[in-house]
């Protein structure tokens, strides 16, 4: 099983993360939380890297149900969606969600299987749109 579900794509960095916005949005998908890992890591250790967004992305009915099976799955929320540059191509970037398929596993709780599909076909959707 893969960790991620993603994709390459051409644009500016503000662009791709507008799209990826955009398209989860479009899924039902509102942002809860933005880390900006190129300042964080600049600020805290001075250390360079290249642009790399970790974006929360939340679908609250998804959400409801997932914690409706198991408490303790609040602990994968929200998904982490990355938006990172590739930096062998100029203009080139990394969208990349969370497989759902990871909160079944890590549980072993059974009721999550048609929670983490339909978040997957969202997820799948959102980022085939980019």
């Amino acid at each position: 099983m893969d960790i991620a579900l993603g994709t390459k794509v051409s644009g500016t960095f503000d662009d791709v993360v507008a799209r990826t916005r955009g398209a989860l949005s479009d899924q039902g998908f509102g942002i809860l939380t933005e880390i900006d890992m190129q300042a964080t890591l600049k600020a805290k250790l001075g250390e360079d890297m290249e642009k790399y967004l970790i974006l929360g992305a939340c679908n609250p009915q998804l959400a409801h149900r997932a914690v409706g099976v198991d408490r303790q799955i609040g602990l994968l929320l929200p998904c982490n969606v990355v938006v990172r540059e590739d930096t062998s191509a100029e203009d080139s970037f990394y969208v990349e969600a969370m497989n759902p398929d990871v909160m079944v596993q890590v549980s072993d709780e059974s009721g999550l299987e048609a929670v983490a599909t339909e978040a997957a076909t969202k997820l799948r959707a959102a980022i085939s749109a980019l």
